[in-house]
């Protein structure tokens, strides 16, 4: 996350060395726009589940940790919309949300054979409304860097309760080209640091002194195909 932060403030540096320099006309890519994208994402969950139980006497708490580190890579469609408003000559504020429609699954197997103790989480529904400061290039192309609050939903199967849905920030850089005709193709990389998942046992096979907890984060990149009305 660090390594992605001083990227992004780099291309931020870069684009207020540039202002002065660029002659480009912002009015090309000013204006609403709706676009269709797909993207590959890359999620991985750092988590644990932890079970308590009494030992032998019935006196005492013994507590059981098992670490769980998991990747899940999923291919997603999605759309978008948004204003770029410009703010100089070469210069644009680009507002705008998405949606992205697909899933990725994660599972945890319980450590014996039997299936009911296995619990699965699947994230799905992402969307995003975030603000990109973008810098013309040329009359076609420009560059932006993106800040963005970001959700998704969560289910769970298994004997366990439905956590909360995920909230987090998006970080991200890209390209946009324009043509005469006012379609536009995107191209961007980012990354998104979720809150974290926990739920527990309900009682019935997983014991409700068994909790589950994870750290999901998403690194993702995305090509857009859109128009500029």
């Amino acid at each position: 996350m660090n390594k992605l932060k001083t990227i992004i403030f780099a291309a931020c540096s870069l684009v207020l060395v540039n202002l002065g320099t660029a002659t480009a006309d912002s009015g090309n890519f000013a204006g609403p726009y709706v676009g269709i994208s797909i993207s590959g994402y890359g999620m991985a969950l750092d988590g644990q589940s932890s079970s308590t139980s009494t030992d032998v006497a019935g006196d005492a708490q013994v507590t059981e940790t098992d670490e769980v580190p998991v990747g899940a890579t999923t291919p997603i469609s999605g759309i978008e919309a948004g204003y770029a408003i410009p703010l100089g000559s070469a210069v644009l504020l680009d507002v705008g949300a998405t949606y992205m429609n697909g899933e990725a699954k994660l599972d945890h197997t319980g450590d014996d054979s039997d299936t009911v103790r296995n619990v699965s989480f699947k994230i799905d529904d992402l969307r995003s409304i975030y603000i990109a400061p973008t810098l013309v290039l040329s009359d076609t192309s420009s560059l932006y860097i993106k800040a963005g609050l970001s959700e998704a939903d969560v289910t769970v199967s298994g004997d366990i309760t439905s956590p909360a849905n995920l909230s987090g920030q998006t970080w991200g850089m890209g390209s946009r080209t324009v043509l005469d005709n006012g379609i536009f193709i995107r191209t961007e990389a980012g990354y998104t640091e979720y809150n974290g998942i926990a739920a527990h046992g309900k009682g019935s096979t997983i014991q409700t002194t068994t909790a589950f907890s994870a750290e999901p984060s998403v690194a993702y990149g995305q090509v857009s195909l859109g128009f500029r009305f």
